[in-house]
């Protein structure tokens, strides 16, 4: 071999031998592995020189400061502040050889964060028998070893992991919830509070739609179970009608075609998981017969220059009397108004003025689609009237209530001309024969109680009436009325003067007065009756007895009319003498 040859293979494997020998370079290491740890927690940084174990190393770090030891491979970190935080590095010397510094490590330290505290579902009030989970998020604390710490309130609850599941929940879970979390020994602080409700839902309600508990046959109704409290669950509903179970799971029951005289009960109550509310209250629907429509007129002639008002009503059931009264507007009814076979009117109210003669008649309805009623009884309107005069109804006496047996007389009076009159009378809805001007009642009784009134026909032209005259009312009593008797004083000084005071029902009701002194009589254990002077039907109610001396007993009565009607006796009164009898 050429001997420059040999010195260049030389110079090679010495250059090859040199980088062999050069120590490896270091690298730094952290214990807990994590680069990021928060104040108060404890980490190990450590210098790694792979291939050099067993040797005697000599270590220096940077930064400078943390040359504590300068010497040693591990430099431990208790307590971390943020004041440690930054970039590490080493290098490691064996007899008087350095290596080369290591990569440098990035070591960041914080304070521990604030944990966030979320529902699953994402709602803070809930319904009993419902399941919830509470779970607490550190936010950069992913894949570090956390042990958590729960409480309600300020009471701790038993769980060690980020979420803490409630079953089955009960009004005893509502409460303020709130975590913290702990890594090595450093806790986080608590989390805020998040505030859970748990509600038990009410005892359902029934409601119908339309509102109406009295329905007639044909119509159609929703009967619907309403749970205050428990809006937005997911609920099965049960239904009774009466004591069975009908197959209906939906919170509303839609009822139609049903029969008339058909009375039920309807309840409802919701179940969910686990929970099951009590049965609401029942609602009775009650159904009826189709109703028919009433029309009422307060004349049934139109006057020269007025109008007729008519009136349409629905009662409640077909078997209500003629005088029932016109239904409430919560029975929902609008009226429908017809006059010659054709719609008359587009108006909806129960009450209209009229000024054209014809046939009219209304029905009812309501509801969509429109449920209606049958037709009311036609109503004819004249406007062939001429007669300005209204008749007046009077009674003679003129006494406004009567007792059962009295005599009296109902009048019809017409004001004006010398025209000749048929008379109409109606009572009560009834119509009386006509061509009379009076309506005589003998022997009244309760049938005959109720208003009065009365229109005249002019004899030389039959259709030319008067209006109805306006009405009055009779009462007609069935009590027999019974004076009372007061004497004044009941204690005397022989020779003075007694007065007495006989009081009766309606004193101003045309009463005399008759007075008797009451004469007892022993074997019959009795008294009969003795008319005292001049007591004979005074107009006067008062009846004073002069130089009254021994102790005795009176009476009085009164009457009216004519022939004259007669209350019973008064009790006897005993004026209580002194003096020897």
């Amino acid at each position: 071999m050429h001997p420059s040859s040999l010195i260049q293979e030389t110079k090679q494997s010495r250059v090859h031998s040199s980088r062999k020998a050069a120590p490896p370079k270091p690298t730094v290491t952290l214990q807990p592995p994590w680069t990021q740890i928060y104040s108060g927690e404890t980490v190990t940084v450590r210098c790694e020189i792979h291939g050099g174990e067993g040797a005697q190393w000599t270590y220096e770090w940077r930064p400078a400061e943390v040359n504590t030891p300068p010497t040693s491979n591990e430099y431990r970190i208790s307590s971390a502040a943020e004041s440690d935080s930054g970039g590490y590095s080493c290098r490691g010397r064996r007899n008087s050889s350095w290596t080369e510094w290591s990569d440098i490590t990035t070591l960041k330290v914080t304070a521990p964060p604030k944990p966030t505290l979320t529902l699953q579902p994402s709602k803070t009030q809930i319904h009993s028998g419902e399941t919830v989970t509470v779970r607490c998020e550190i936010q950069g604390g992913e894949g570090a070893q956390w042990t958590y710490e729960w409480r309600r309130g300020q009471v701790n609850i038993g769980s060690a992991s980020s979420e803490y599941r409630i079953s089955s929940a009960a009004e005893s879970d509502s409460g303020g919830y709130s975590c913290r979390g702990k890594r090595n020994s450093s806790w986080t602080e608590w989390s805020d509070i998040t505030t859970l409700k748990v509600t038990v839902p009410s005892k359902p309600t029934v409601t119908l739609q339309p509102p109406w508990t009295q329905i007639y046959s044909g119509e159609t109704v929703t009967v619907s179970c309403e749970i205050q409290g428990g809006e937005g669950a997911q609920w099965t509903y049960e239904w009774r009608r009466g004591q069975s179970n009908i197959p209906e799971t939906s919170n509303e029951y839609r009822i139609s075609r049903l029969a008339e005289s058909y009375s039920v009960e309807y309840s409802c109550r919701g179940t969910r998981t686990y929970l099951l509310t009590e049965w609401s209250d029942t609602i009775t629907l009650t159904v009826s017969s189709k109703p028919k429509a009433e029309l009422r007129a307060d004349r049934t002639a139109v006057p020269v220059g007025g109008s007729v008002t008519l009136t349409c009503s629905v009662s409640p059931s077909s078997s209500s009397s003629a005088s029932s009264s016109s239904p409430s507007s919560s029975s929902g009814w609008k009226y429908y108004w017809y006059r010659d076979g054709k719609s008359y009117q587009p108006v909806r109210n129960e009450q209209i003025s009229v000024s054209e003669g014809g046939l009219y008649w209304c029905r009812g309805g309501r509801g969509e689609p429109v449920y209606y009623t049958e037709d009311s009884q036609p109503v004819w309107i004249d406007t062939t009237v001429t007669a300005s005069n209204r008749p007046v109804v009077t009674l003679h006496p003129n006494w406004s209530e009567i007792y059962r047996g009295e005599t009296i007389t109902v009048r019809c009076e017409i004001h004006g001309g010398d025209t000749e009159w048929d008379y109409e009378w109606e009572a009560n809805s009834i119509r009386k024969p006509p061509n009379l001007n009076e309506y005589r009642i003998i022997s009244a009784s309760s049938l005959n109680s109720g208003n009065y009134r009365c229109k005249g026909r002019m004899k030389s032209s039959q259709h030319e009436t008067t209006e109805w005259s306006d009405s009055v009312t009779l009462t007609v009593s069935d009590n027999e009325p019974r004076p009372v008797l007061t004497v004044s004083p009941s204690w005397l000084s022989p020779g003075a003067s007694v007065t007495l005071n006989c009081e009766v029902e309606h004193p101003s009701a045309g009463w005399s007065f008759y007075w008797y002194k009451a004469v007892p009589d022993l074997s019959e254990k009795s008294s009969s009756y003795e008319l005292l002077p001049d007591g004979n039907r005074t107009a006067n109610n008062s009846y004073i007895i002069h130089g009254q001396t021994h102790t005795a007993g009176y009476v009085c009565r009164a009457g009216r009319g004519d022939p004259e009607y007669h209350t019973d006796h008064s009790q006897p009164k005993f004026v209580w003498s002194t003096a020897a009898c």
